[in-house]
């Protein structure tokens, strides 16, 4: 007689599934408080300002309602004259961003391996940190002339030094007993350096990177007062001129939506180099860990 084979399935705990279920209903009810979150705080500040403008406490000319700023927004979009602003500025600013960060991350790793490394170049750093990169215009246009270089130069010098001390911080708080552990397992100094000390040290680096890039806008506008003819920062203080408060706001608006953008960029990248973090915290909660 055949002997009959028999399957056996592991009993499902109904606790596991229900603490699965529950964590991903929390998930979703999360996200779509978030989203409500920003949307109401988007439609307060717009009914706000329409509030003030209706009051004309200040002129229309300089104060402009939203409906006007959006009319002007759309028709700058559709005869091409704030995509070419966007692209002229985006490009100065991608530019000094990447020169900054190009030297920064590097040096910054440096200073956080390096305690001789670091006395030597920390006076230098934290002597040149407090001066404002506005200062520097008189400087810039001396040495660089009014072209590009001059304003790559300013916007690299204020990213630089965001960069660079999260970079060292980034480093400085990696925990020694990751790096033994790591020893003691029979890493090289190289495996140490990237796949311990590097990856501790990323959130920080992001961190500066997203200063940086806040910084970077915020120097645009300064940068392209000298002699430019194009770009955000100039179509602001062109349209100051004219008294065309509708343009200021259109150029303050694309600003932060690109730098918006930008941001959020850098928080997929951290999202992405840290997946394993964020896989290791998920299933910490849905266990009961965290």
């Amino acid at each position: 007689m055949a002997e009959e084979s028999v399957s056996i399935k592991d009993p499902v705990d109904p606790n596991e599934v229900l603490a699965v279920a529950s964590y991903a209903a929390a998930k979703q009810s999360q996200k779509l408080t978030t989203y409500a979150l920003r949307g109401g705080s988007l439609l307060a500040g717009l009914v706000v300002w329409a509030l003030i403008a209706a009051s004309e406490v200040f002129h229309p000319a300089i104060f402009p309602p939203p409906w006007e700023v959006a009319a002007t927004l759309f028709l700058m979009i559709a005869d091409g004259t704030l995509i070419r602003h966007i692209v002229v500025s985006l490009s100065r600013v991608f530019l000094g961003f990447g020169i900054a960060a190009a030297i920064a991350i590097p040096l910054g790793i440096g200073m956080g391996l390096s305690r001789r490394f670091l006395l030597f170049v920390e006076p230098v750093v934290e002597f040149l940190r407090p001066v404002p990169p506005l200062a520097l215009i008189p400087l810039a246009v001396v040495w660089f002339g009014i072209g590009w270089t001059s304003k790559v130069f300013l916007i690299a010098y204020g990213c630089f030094f965001a960069i660079v001390v999260n970079t060292v911080a980034g480093m400085r708080a990696v925990e020694p007993v990751h790096v033994r552990a790591a020893r003691a397992l029979g890493a090289s100094r190289w495996q140490i350096l990237i796949h311990v000390i590097l990856r501790s040290a990323i959130p920080d680096i992001v961190v500066g990177l997203r200063l940086a890039v806040g910084l970077a806008f915020l120097l645009i506008v300064g940068s392209e007062l000298i002699a430019a003819s194009e770009g955000l920062g100039w179509l602001i203080w062109d349209a100051r001129f004219h008294f065309m408060g509708d343009k200021i706001i259109v150029g303050m608006i694309a600003i932060g939506f690109v730098g918006f953008c930008l941001n959020r960029l850098l928080v997929l990248v951290e999202r992405y180099l840290l997946r394993w973090k964020n896989d290791e915290a998920g299933e910490g909660r849905v266990a009961g860990l965290d």
